[in-house]
């Protein structure tokens, strides 16, 4: 039997290091989302499997539809899950930045000169949100969520929120906030 706190140890030298310049880092990843991969993988293997052993008897129009049909949605269901597999965020000095997937789009970058505060969601799900990925709902903001849990709300100067679904989202939290620096002075004592 394996000591899981020998193992932590193991890996916390290298889980814990941020590059210089960075105050912050972190990740989330939704591993389930490799099966709608896979599938989006399958829909175009049909379709070029389609193109070339059908006998094309049945006309060329309903093999053509057939085959773009299989390849478009193959393509949109590997973009759409592979863009959202997991999300990488960054606190520097002056900004925070989230990339999306493997080739970091969509990108967001969100000077730290227009966050008002940032909060701590410890339940962030994507029924909450329309679904995975990149998302927009009139009444909450903008959201990346890639998984169901923890997440960072920035409330932002113009009266947007922006939230993303990231582990370890209280330490961010905290980083921004001291980025900040205390929160103004209201009420009456203010306008004295």
């Amino acid at each position: 039997m394996r000591d899981p706190h020998s193992e932590h140890d193991a890996r916390e030298p290298h889980d814990t290091a941020v590059p210089a310049g960075e105050l912050w880092s972190g990740r989330a990843t939704n591993r389930y989302q490799w099966l709608l991969a896979t599938a989006g993988a399958a829909c175009m293997a049909l379709g070029v499997q389609l193109a070339v052993d059908s006998p094309w008897s049945s006309g060329i129009a309903p093999l053509l539809m057939s085959v773009v049909g299989c390849v478009a949605a193959g393509l949109l269901m590997l973009y759409g899950t592979l863009a959202f597999v997991h999300v990488a965020v960054r606190i520097e000095e002056d900004f925070l930045e989230v990339r999306c997937g493997h080739m970091g789009l969509p990108r967001r970058r969100i000077e730290l000169a227009h966050v008002v505060d940032a909060d701590f969601a410890p339940r962030v799900t994507p029924r909450h949100w329309g679904g995975w990925g990149y998302r927009w709902r009139p009444e909450r903001g903008t959201a990346v969520v890639v998984r169901r849990g923890e997440g960072l709300v920035l409330s932002l100067g113009d009266g947007r929120k922006f939230t993303v679904t990231v582990d370890d989202a209280e330490a961010a939290v905290r980083v921004i906030r001291d980025r900040l620096g205390p929160p103004a002075a209201t009420g009456p004592a203010a306008s004295a």
